[in-house]
């Protein structure tokens, strides 16, 4: 009887201590991510100071009078594996509008990179066992493999809150078999982490 109470106070600590491990994982990249915001926002407050700033017009005929090519930049960035943080497509929507078009670039900006992970999930499932694909996990994908194993669902919504590219986690995730329904029920971090870098970049601009 005390070997079994023992055993079930072992398996209780050990399944306290991997819960404690995963919050850690998810918190210490949770302010990386909120670390990388801060740098972004300082180098691009100073980039607008120093350059924007001296020809605003050449700057406005390049990035704000084509917003379709923004916005394929941007499908193109999220379904690559965050080839551009979208962070800088943020910045680009609150200097090209009013506030209410900003919130409806927002909106956008955050479902279609929810939709783009679905998609990238989907073709992991669909290449799962397909040997050309476990070549490529090796090659590009090795050391968030070991992650998705060790941490589950906390890599989901770290990758989802974070600069840890978005799509290739999906992609991973999908490949490993992972329950659709879970993964999407986790990814709507995604939409949370546009709805809060967005406000804070909204924020910043209003002062």
């Amino acid at each position: 009887m005390k070997n079994i109470v023992f055993f079930a106070d072992f398996t209780k600590t050990v399944a306290i201590m991997k819960f404690s491990l995963k919050m850690q994982f998810l918190i210490k990249n949770g302010l990386r991510g909120l670390a990388w915001l801060t740098v972004l926002m300082i180098a691009y407050f100073f980039f607008e100071k120093v350059v924007i700033s001296r020809n605003p017009d050449l700057w406005i005929e390049h990035f704000y009078a084509r917003p379709i090519i923004i916005y394929l930049i941007y499908l193109g960035s999220e379904f690559f594996f965050g080839i551009f943080p979208p962070e800088l497509f943020m910045i680009w929507a609150i200097n090209n509008a009013n506030v209410s078009h900003y919130f409806q670039n927002l909106t956008f900006f955050g479902l279609t990179s929810y939709g783009i992970g679905y998609i990238t999930f989907l073709i992991g499932q669909f290449l799962s066992k397909r040997p050309i694909f476990r070549l490529f996990r090796i090659k590009f994908l090795k050391s968030t493999w070991p992650q998705l194993r060790r941490y589950g669902i906390f890599l989901i919504i770290v990758a989802a809150l974070t600069p840890i590219p978005w799509s290739a986690t999906c992609l991973l995730v999908g490949s490993a078999n992972y329950p659709s329904m879970r993964f999407l029920r986790y990814s709507l971090f995604r939409v949370l982490r546009f709805a809060l870098y967005g406000y804070i970049i909204f924020q910043t601009h209003q002062i």
